[in-house]
This record gives structure tokens, C-alpha cells and sequence, in this order.
């Protein structure tokens, strides 16, 4: 009796003689090495790559590195020229044929709460981000901006900046950028 593996083969084994011969051997003119050329190692490394097991889980480990930092608190000159600056961009985008028209180019940097609740920042701690688009509505009524497709709140913006030079006033305090 041989063994395959760690299992003796019996003697009454209906392919003994199979797998007695072995592997096949084909040359290059088989008939069955024309109709069956060998794979290339192209292709074979990609029918035994590795495949995403747990979708998202590289995507929430990344997200554990993100740094938040607290909320920046305005000072009341800040407070003052960010409310000169959204009546301004208010005047200008009063309705869509003036926003269409004028096309005030604003940089907004605004503050995001940690939306991962798994995070030891949720809720208590955010990032800024800076985004910089078309200006299409101020809204007094619900306090918000809209900038390009963002709706921003008021209370969220640290600083708006503009690259048409509507505002000639720089601001008071410089708030570290991200």
C-alpha cells in the first residue's frame, strides 16, 4: 500500500492505476496543450490574489488616524468681520441670476465634528477643513452658506477668504490652517 497524505490507499482503490501514472505530461504538439495552452504567470498570480474580506476595515483603521483638535472660539472683531463678510456675499447672491452673475470665488475654512462614533473625539472634537468654490446663497433664515454643493452653518465657519477681492479687510487673528 502507498500513501496519499497521511492516508494509506487501498488496494481495491477504483483510480489506483490514475493516479499511479502521475501527472500528465504534454509536449508542444499535444492536442491537448493546442487546445489548452498554459496560463501565463499574469494570469495565474491574479486568479490567487488576495481578495478584501472585511470591505471598509482598511478604510476604518485609516480613519483612526485622523487628528482632531477642539473648536476655535472667534474673538468679537473676528466675530464682527465674518458678519460684514456673509452680508456682503449676502448682497451679492441675493438670488441666483446675481450669484450666476457675479460668481464670488470664496475660501471657507469651517469646522467638521468627528462623525465616527467608535472615535474618542466623537462629539466632543472636530477638524477644520478648507474649501475654496463659487459662493450661491447666503441664507439668513437657517444660517447657512452655500459654497459649490457644501451647505455650511454660520456657527461652523472659522474664516472666509475671496480671490475676486470683494473684501478689502484682512482678519484680526491668524487660526492655524489644515
Amino acid at each position: 500500500m502507498s500513501g496519499i497524505g497521511v492516508m494509506a490507499m487501498p488496494a481495491d482503490f477504483r483510480y489506483r492505476d490514475v493516479f499511479m501514472k502521475g501527472k500528465p505530461e504534454h509536449n508542444q504538439f499535444d492536442l491537448f496543450r493546442i487546445r489548452h495552452p498554459s496560463m501565463d504567470v499574469g494570469r495565474r498570480a491574479k486568479i490567487f490574489s488576495p481578495f478584501d474580506a472585511l470591505k471598509g476595515f482598511n478604510e476604518a483603521i485609516a480613519s483612526k488616524d485622523v487628528k482632531y483638535r477642539d473648536r476655535i472660539e472667534l474673538s468679537d472683531e473676528d466675530r464682527v468681520e465674518l458678519n460684514r463678510r456673509l452680508h456682503i456675499l449676502k448682497g451679492l447672491t441675493y438670488n441666483g441670476r446675481m450669484a450666476r452673475e457675479n460668481r464670488v470665488i470664496v475660501t471657507v475654512v469651517y469646522y467638521i465634528p468627528c462623525s465616527d462614533e467608535y472615535h474618542e473625539a466623537f462629539g466632543l472634537r472636530g477638524r477644520y477643513h478648507k474649501m475654496t468654490g463659487i459662493c450661491w446663497n447666503v441664507d439668513e433664515l437657517y444660517s447657512t452658506i452655500l459654497v459649490d454643493r457644501v451647505r455650511i452653518s454660520f456657527d461652523d465657519i472659522l474664516r472666509i477668504g475671496n480671490a475676486n477681492g470683494v473684501f478689502q479687510k484682512d482678519w484680526t487673528t491668524e487660526y492655524p490652517d489644515d
